[in-house]
């Protein structure tokens, strides 16, 4: 790799995901804040060594959900009092318990498709390419491989001495990723 090729980061391989972990929470404690990793499966405690924090993906689902209910209940509302109110068997116009089914429909239907939209764009997706898929031996990770990437965009990242720590964890191997 010529040294004018701007590079996404270091990718490191492990053989298991404890050795993962443990390179995760070792980074994070040397200062690093622009790391991810990626495994075959979900791994337990990961997320905490990594030092992700909790998302405000079920904030964006409550908004939806509240958002779905109002609309639901306003449009039954408007239809049966203030466009076509009939009087049916002497019921008032505004005859809330029977609008209880469709408002709470609604309320589910706001709430998934906020889910729906809230997590593509929280995750960045949709995402056909990205520089990570550039890391050797990177298609193991959908199968047996362990990854930990730490981003050139890192405060801390220095080439060289990243790579040193990425190699005293223990890594099978230390690759640059071009951007």
């Amino acid at each position: 790799m010529s040294a004018d090729k701007k590079i996404y980061g270091l990718v490191a391989e492990f053989n298991d995901s404890d050795l993962l972990i443990k390179a995760a929470e070792q980074t994070q404690e040397a200062g690093y804040t622009k790391t991810d990793a990626y495994t075959p499966f979900p791994v337990h405690g990961l997320t905490e060594a990594l030092g992700i924090k909790r998302t405000i993906l079920p904030w964006i689902v409550l908004t939806g959900g509240i958002l779905g209910c109002l609309g639901g209940f306003y449009l039954q509302y408007w239809v049966s009092v203030e466009a076509y109110p009939l009087n049916v068997g002497g019921r008032p116009f505004n005859s809330w318990p029977s609008f209880i089914p469709v408002t709470f429909e609604c309320t589910i239907l706001g709430a998934a498709l906020s889910a729906i939209i809230g997590m593509l764009s929280l995750n960045g997706l949709p995402q056909p390419y990205h520089s990570i898929f550039n890391t050797p031996n990177f298609e193991r990770a959908s199968n047996d491989g362990f990854f930990l990437c730490i981003e050139e965009q890192d405060p801390k990242f220095d080439k060289k001495q990243t790579r040193r720590l990425l190699e005293d964890l223990g890594a099978v191997s230390v690759s640059e990723v071009e951007s």
